[in-house]
């Protein structure tokens, strides 16, 4: 059985819901016509896009913390590291002059630190032979 059971529900359940806020607020932006796409206000195309899709994944990896998965692991840190990617992007598109909402930036880094805990402390929520067999090479 798991070490920390709990510590994993807690994690699993976060995701999840912070996966089910991002599909439905980045589906009302995307699907939403052209008054849920002006009250967004300068929307980062490419992030909007990735933080859609991302929300997907969430649900995966709040999914497999719950029941336990060792594939979660990675994925949390692919998570971080893509989110971080994405926000490193958005910088770039904002210091050259980009349009862009201060709430895009906001949400980047509570993405990005959400993300990053993720990935930090689920290997401690799972049997220590099973976080430290998936591991990221490189």
């Amino acid at each position: 059985m798991n070490t920390r059971p709990i510590g994993r529900i807690v994690a699993g359940l976060l995701a999840m819901l912070f996966g089910l806020a991002t599909v439905v607020e980045g589906g009302h932006v995307l699907f939403g016509g052209p008054d849920a796409r002006a009250a967004a206000g300068d929307v980062v195309p490419f992030v909007l896009i990735f933080n859609f899709s991302a929300g997907f994944a969430y649900l995966a990896a709040g999914a497999g913390a719950l029941l336990g998965r060792p594939w979660t692991l990675p994925l949390a840190r692919a998570l971080a590291l893509a989110t971080l990617a994405v926000f490193v992007a958005l910088g770039v598109h904002v210091f050259t002059g980009g349009a862009f909402e201060r709430r895009t930036v906001a949400a980047m880094t509570l993405r990005s630190v959400f993300w990053v805990a993720q990935a930090l402390l689920l290997p401690r929520f799972f049997r220590p032979a099973m976080a430290s067999a998936v591991t990221i090479v490189g």
